[in-house]
């Protein structure tokens, strides 16, 4: 099993995004790329400095990393500076997290090739993992447990691997 940690905005949506994917094992929102102490959401939501992230862990064997950054890059704006749909603040950037070196070179592929794309500059940050803290327990598979919760995701891309 691999593990790769995605800041995209809300972390509700990327987390119920990337449950639909074979391949995919678990998900865990939490507060990545902070200072070294473990936050509250309301610090959070306050600047303490961590981005809303998602963690995912994946059989490489069923679902490659390219693909996983493939699908991110589905449901953000790159563009975009701390801000999401309507979630604006330092916690709503998007980051892509490795915890291993050899992710660096597939992850610096994708992200050229989407900068390519988009005629410019990425917004995305590139780092490795820092630290990551949990989220509470309600922040879990919030949009399984509350259907009408905000998401800035379209409803439509929790259904795309039906579709493929």
């Amino acid at each position: 099993m691999k593990t790769i940690y995605l800041a995209g905005g809300c972390f509700w949506g990327v987390q119920k995004f990337f449950d639909q994917f074979d391949g995919v094992v678990s998900t865990e929102t939490g507060y990545a790329n902070g200072p070294d102490k473990v936050p509250t959401y309301q610090e959070v939501c306050k600047s303490s400095g961590h981005a809303e992230t998602v963690k995912i862990v994946y059989d490489e064997s069923i679902i490659s990393l390219t693909q996983i950054l493939k699908y991110y890059f589905m449901v953000i704006d790159p563009l975009s500076v701390n801000k999401q749909g309507g979630d604006s603040g330092v916690q709503y950037r998007t980051g892509i997290y490795y915890t291993e070196d050899s992710q660096k070179e597939e992850i610096e592929k994708v992200y050229r090739a989407e900068e390519e794309k988009a005629g410019a500059k990425l917004a995305v940050e590139v780092s490795s993992l820092k630290n990551f803290f949990k989220a509470e327990d309600y922040h879990q598979k919030y949009l399984e447990n509350n259907p009408g919760g905000y998401c800035h995701i379209p409803k439509a891309m929790f259904l795309i691997n039906q579709l493929a």
